[in-house]
């Protein structure tokens, strides 16, 4: 039975509503920004084929849907947070202000946000950080979260993609600067050629040191005393 990836999109946009599809890619990442893509849609057509959830696609298919999804959504953007406002925010706050930036460099405001996972990750717990000069706007936008959202919803999947590709591109630029990690095939996660690394070369400034680093002590690398 052929998936209807706009199952949820569908009744939204019988609604009159701009719905946009937000997904995040880097969380788990030792090194490097967060990011987010939104995609938005406000027409009822088929999604480009091939579309799926980023983790199930190639690097290769990644790349070839960029340009479909840009044709087929009405907008996207992508919204980024580095490696140190992930340590002055902390990881979940750092993923909403990378969201809210995603949707502040679209052209028109979305009236409704899909979002992947259980949580609204435009408005995390807690109170935000008190950085005056962020943008807090969008903390209020309507959204629904859907479980396992990159896998049913056109729009958090092709969101996931971009920006997937995106963070992936940027990697690999910085694997330029910071040969020693890795970057260009393990983009920040821990792959063993970055754990080695790390353990003999200490942090980088792309990395998130507030984090629990591994092979690597607050008083510099493993075995340096």
């Amino acid at each position: 039975m052929q998936r209807d990836w706009l199952c949820v999109e569908r009744p939204l946009l019988v609604e009159g509503h701009r719905v946009v599809g937000l997904d995040e890619v880097g969380r788990g990442a030792l090194a490097g920004p967060v990011f987010v893509g939104a995609v938005v849609v406000t027409r009822d057509v088929a999604p480009p084929e091939g579309l799926n959830d980023s983790k199930a696609l190639s690097a290769r298919q990644r790349e070839r849907l960029v340009d479909p999804i840009s044709t087929w959504s009405t907008d996207w953007a992508i919204g980024q947070s580095s490696a140190d406002e992930v340590d002055e925010w902390g990881i979940r706050w750092a993923i909403a202000f990378a969201a809210r930036r995603a949707l502040g460099a679209l052209r028109d405001a979305p009236t409704i946000a899909l979002l992947d996972g259980p949580q609204n990750l435009l408005r995390p717990p807690g109170e935000p950080p008190g950085v005056a000069s962020l943008d807090v706007g969008h903390a209020t936008l309507s959204y629904r979260c859907l479980i396992r959202g990159d896998r049913t919803s056109a729009t958090i999947a092709a969101a996931s993609v971009v920006a997937k590709v995106h963070r992936d591109r940027l990697m690999v630029e910085l694997a330029g600067e910071f040969p020693d990690y890795g970057w260009a095939t393990n983009m920040g996660y821990g792959s063993p050629q970055h754990l080695e690394a790390l353990g003999r070369l200490g942090p980088s400034p792309q990395h998130r040191t507030s984090w629990r680093l591994p092979a690597w002590r607050v008083d510099g690398p493993a075995g340096s005393g």
